[in-house]
C-alpha cells in the first residue's frame, strides 16, 4: 500500500498537501485534489483506520441489535433483508458494522450498552426485539445515536414499514374479488400487530362488515406450527371464512399445510394472503398472494440515518421515516365477483 510521501512524491506536492487533499480540505485547488485523489487510488493507498478514529473521534463502526424470540439470526427471511441493506449501505458511507449482543463478550458479562462500549461503535441500529426489556431501555438512555426499525420511541429516529398502509391494501384487494368473510390470524403483541390489527378492523368497518370475534386469532410471527393449529380451528368454525389472513408468510406456509391436510383447494376452497413478500412467495403453487415490505429501502434508510444523525448530531431531525409496501396479487385469492357457485367450505356449509 502506497504512503502519503509515496504518492506526494508521485504528484510533485508536499506531503501537508496530499494529506488535505485526501481529508477533504477546501484551501487547495480543485484540479490538485482531483489528480491526488486519483492517484492515491490508483497506488492503492488505503487510509489507516486507527489514525483516522484518533483524528475524527469516530470508529467509523455501527452497532446493529437483532434478536428476533425465534432466535432466527440472519436466516429470518424479512429482516436479513433489512440488515443486508443496512450493511452495504453503511459500507458505502465508510462503516463497519458489528453485532451487539449481551452476555459473555470476551470473557466478561457485559449488557447491549456495555458491548457497544466495548466495542466503541458510534451508533447503533435496533431491529426485531424486544423493547421494552431493561437492556434495551438502558441502551436507549445512553449516549449513543440509535436509530430504531419498526418501533417508536420519543426522541429516536424510527424507520417504520407503513403496517397501516399495508393492511389496508391487501384488505382492500380481497374485498374487491368478492369476499366478505375474512379471517385474520395476527402476530404477536407488537406495535407492528397493533397497526395491522387496527387497519384490518378499520377497512371491513368502512365496507359495513362486522368481523365475528371467532374470526380473529392470535399467534406468533413466523410460526407456521401455531398459524396450522389457528388455520384448523378457523376452518373447523359452523360459519368458516372464505379468506384467511397470515401474520407473514412463513405462517401462511403453516396454513397451507393444515389446508392441504384436509384435501382442500387453494384458492378453489379456501383463500389465503400473507405479509413480507419474502422470495418464496413467488415460488408456491399457487403463487401467494402477500403484502410486500420494501426492506432494502428500510435497511438503506435506517443506516443513511444513522450515519447522517453520527455525522450531524446538531442538524439532523428526530423523525418517523414510514416506507409505503407494495400488493403482491399473487393467485391464492379466489375471484369470487366472477363465479356465484363456490364450494362448501366457502358458502361455510
Amino acid at each position: 500500500m502506497a504512503s502519503l510521501k509515496e504518492i506526494a512524491k508521485h504528484c510533485n506536492v508536499s506531503i501537508a498537501t496530499v494529506s488535505k487533499a485526501l481529508n477533504g480540505y477546501s484551501d487547495i485547488g480543485e484540479e490538485t485534489k482531483s489528480y491526488i485523489l486519483k492517484t492515491a487510488s490508483e497506488m492503492g493507498y488505503l487510509p489507516n483506520s486507527s489514525a483516522r478514529a484518533l483524528k475524527t473521534k469516530r470508529s467509523y463502526n455501527l452497532g446493529v441489535l437483532f434478536v428476533d424470540e425465534a432466535l432466527s439470526g440472519l436466516t429470518h427471511d424479512y429482516f436479513n433483508r433489512v440488515l443486508e441493506s443496512f450493511k452495504t449501505t453503511a459500507e458505502a458511507a465508510g462503516y463497519d458494522i458489528t453485532f451487539t449482543t449481551s452476555g459473555n463478550v470476551a470473557g466478561k458479562q457485559m449488557s447491549y450498552l456495555e458491548h457497544c462500549r466495548y466495542r466503541g461503535v458510534d451508533g447503533v441500529v435496533i431491529a426485531c426485539v424486544n423493547f421494552f426489556t431493561e437492556e434495551v431501555q438502558e441502551l436507549l438512555r445512553s449516549e449513543f445515536p440509535v436509530v430504531t426499525i419498526d418501533h417508536v420511541f420519543d426522541g429516536k429516529i424510527a424507520i417504520v414499514s407503513n403496517n397501516v398502509q399495508g393492511m389496508d391494501e391487501l384488505v382492500s384487494y380481497i374485498l374487491s374479488r368478492g369476499h366478505r368473510k375474512i379471517a385474520y390470524i395476527h402476530g404477536d403483541n407488537t406495535a407492528v400487530t397493533t397497526n395491522r390489527l387496527g387497519s384490518f378492523y378499520r377497512r371491513m368497518q368502512r365496507e359495513g362488515i362486522d368481523v365475528p370475534d371467532e374470526y380473529i386469532r392470535s399467534s406468533f410471527y413466523r410460526d407456521a406450527d401455531e398459524a396450522a393449529r389457528q388455520t384448523a380451528r378457523l376452518l373447523d368454525l359452523p360459519d368458516p371464512p372464505t379468506c384467511i389472513l397470515y401474520p407473514d408468510d412463513m405462517a401462511a406456509i403453516g396454513g397451507i399445510n393444515e389446508i392441504h391436510e384436509r384435501g382442500l383447494r387453494i384458492p378453489e376452497d379456501i383463500s389465503i394472503a400473507g405479509y413480507d413478500g419474502i422470495p418464496i412467495a413467488r415460488i408456491l403453487q399457487p403463487k401467494l398472494t402477500t403484502l410486500c415490505q420494501d426492506a432494502a429501502k428500510i435497511g438503506e434508510q435506517a443506516a443513511l440515518k444513522l450515519v447522517k444523525l453520527i455525522e450531524h448530531p446538531k442538524t439532523t431531525l428526530i423523525e418517523r421515516y414510514s416506507i409505503d409496501g407494495t400488493l403482491f396479487p399473487g393467485e391464492s385469492v379466489r375471484d369470487l365477483t366472477k363465479n356465484d357457485t363456490f364450494s362448501a367450505v366457502s358458502r361455510g356449509k
